[in-house]
């Protein structure tokens, strides 16, 4: 048994989606020789470890989501010799390594499924989740897709449904089944024994259902995606006996993606009495722009509320303190670029980069920062038939097309704000053709804004987005009051500003931006008389003596 090390606390956390990272052999496809290549690069920003997104070998129906076998590369990321080397290079440069399990489903390709779908009493046949028809044909229950339309696909060989919570190409894998259960352990196992330090793991809370699969108690015949999508009734048994036969034995840090969760729930996975998890991805923060209970689900916005975005994110801070750890994010492959999405991308770009991360590596938590994140990327605007991300594409033909439910503008303005193809772009590493990324054209369109936007470039403008994330970086390595500090929100309700406090012990820390394109004046006895401090970060070199805080200036002062 290896002892708990808890390193994950006082660390940062990069992501790389290797598809996009770095191309090494012109294929316009980023692999893994692309990423060892770049491994200096982000040993100099100061990050102690790597998240991979998948990259097995899959037929790509959802870029990678879709395995067909977990223990081969995939080979356009290059072999599994390639994998091996990453490992060992980025241990030596300090760098942990993790990796992306998708537990919940597999490829409708994976031998596991081809097994399956060919009769009812074969030893693979409960290795999914079947139903038969309803008396008139019809589908199980109106349970929805998350990529669009019913969770339920027809098999002709079986005359069944199989149930399938994300594409149909990705079928659930039935976890009610301890051969499945086995099965996910010896992949787990076989990754553990050649090196990596840890799991992200993909929708985690969906992987018990409630296997009675009641309807959705709704007042329209469309296809739902709600509660009883996440944390089933036997999700925490599951999840610790993962924790006990393989995750504890080689000491791996976890971080699981957990639709739906809030604190309370999110306790039931990451408290240290449960032998669950480390930390969770909430998505509450993340969907404070879409308008809630929409029949539209995602695609439905609403405006940003700055408070209601405080609130939120308090909530995560107070619930968890000494209870839990939070898993801090704004951006990652599922999420657009937060300078576009909630900031402005276009004449204080690199300013409302800066301020977003000031607020977030000022909380408590571990800091994700989503490639490209720390040269301050943004959305793009592609044409609907150039996107790839099959989330995009389903969910047009099901509501503009199908349903008809939603307009082609309306779709695609939220397409602009939110969709995941946003964070896919090729990384822009200088101005030369393809952003450097790859000699030959890409999978997905470069950023057009590649050659005002680059790591070159970047790292010679007099406000480096990158050399701010590496200070923000070290100062939390350098700062016990970043990690063990309390957190205290302050002007909750302020249309503008994100202030909070931190303490610990005889220390107290002020984190204050101005997340607007408008001059603020700041009040300081508003904060407790603070008209003295020293300044221990700021975007702007300093804070404004005439207390009026410029657009997206951001600092952090102990007083």
């Amino acid at each position: 048994m290896t002892a708990k090390n808890d390193w994950w606390r006082n660390a940062v956390i990069y992501q790389i989606y290797p598809k996009s990272f770095m191309d090494s052999n012109g294929d316009g496809v980023g692999d893994l020789p692309g990423i060892i290549s770049r491994l200096d690069y982000i040993q100099a920003l100061g990050v102690d470890a790597i998240w991979l997104s998948p990259i097995f070998l899959s037929p790509g129906k959802d870029n990678g989501y879709d395995i067909q076998d977990y223990c081969c590369i995939d080979p356009q990321f290059g072999s599994n010799d390639d994998i091996d080397e990453l490992i060992l290079q980025a241990h030596q440069r300090g760098l942990k390594v993790i990796m992306d399990l998708v537990a919940n489903h597999t490829s409708d390709q994976h031998d596991w499924f081809l097994k399956s779908k060919t009769s009812r009493d074969n030893p693979y046949s409960d290795y999914y989740i079947w139903r038969d028809p309803l008396p008139d044909g019809g589908v199980p229950n109106n349970w929805g897709a998350n990529f669009g339309g019913s969770a339920w696909e027809w098999c002709a060989e079986r005359q069944q449904y199989y149930l399938h919570l994300f594409a149909k190409e990705q079928p659930d894998l039935n976890w009610e089944n301890p051969r499945v259960r086995d099965e996910i352990y010896r992949i787990m196992e076989f990754w553990a024994q050649k090196g990596i330090d840890g799991w992200r793991m993909d929708v985690i809370t969906l992987i018990s259902k409630y296997t009675d699969f009641p309807n959705y108690q709704v007042d329209h015949n469309l296809p739902v995606v709600g509660w009883m999508h996440s944390n089933g009734p036997r999700v925490h048994e599951f999840i610790q006996e993962m924790h006990d036969k393989v995750l504890a034995p080689y000491g791996m840090m976890t971080v699981g993606e957990a639709p739906g969760s809030t604190p309370e729930n999110a306790l039931q996975y990451i408290a240290d009495s449960r032998r669950e998890l480390d930390m969770v991805f909430t998505f509450e923060h993340t969907d404070v722009d879409i308008l809630p209970g929409g029949i539209n689900r995602k695609w439905q916005l609403q405006p940003f509320s700055l408070p209601r975005l405080k609130s939120i994110l308090a909530k995560w801070q107070d619930g968890l303190h000494g209870l839990g750890w939070n898993a801090l994010y704004f951006e990652n492959h599922d999420q657009p670029r937060i300078v576009s999405r909630w900031g402005n991308d276009q004449a204080y770009r690199a300013e409302c980069a800066t301020a977003w991360a000031t607020v977030l590596h000022g909380m408590q938590g571990t800091p994700f920062v989503y490639q490209g994140e720390e040269i301050g990327m943004t959305n793009i605007h592609l044409p609907l038939e150039q996107y790839n991300d099959v989330e995009i594409v389903n969910n047009y033909n099901e509501l503009v097309v199908k349903q008809k439910t939603q307009s082609h503008d309306a779709f695609m303005a939220a397409v602009y704000q939110i969709g995941r193809d946003n964070a896919r772009t090729p990384m822009q590493w200088d101005s030369s053709p393809y952003a450097g990324f790859s000699s030959a054209t890409p999978w997905l369109p470069v950023n057009p804004r590649y050659k005002e936007i680059n790591v070159m470039q970047d790292r010679q403008n007099n406000l480096s987005v990158f050399r701010y994330y590496q200070q923000l970086i070290a100062l939390r390595h350098r700062e016990r009051i970043l990690i063990e500090g309390d957190f205290e929100l302050l002007l909750p309700e302020h249309p503008q500003l994100f202030c909070y406090m931190r303490r610990l012990e005889d220390k107290c820390w002020l984190v204050v931006a101005n997340l607007s394109d408008g001059e603020v004046s700041f009040e300081w006895q508003d904060l407790k008389q603070l008209e003295a401090g020293r300044v221990i970060i700021s975007n702007m070199g300093g804070t404004d003596e005439n207390r009026i805080l410029k657009p997206w200036m951001a600092f952090i002062m102990e007083y």
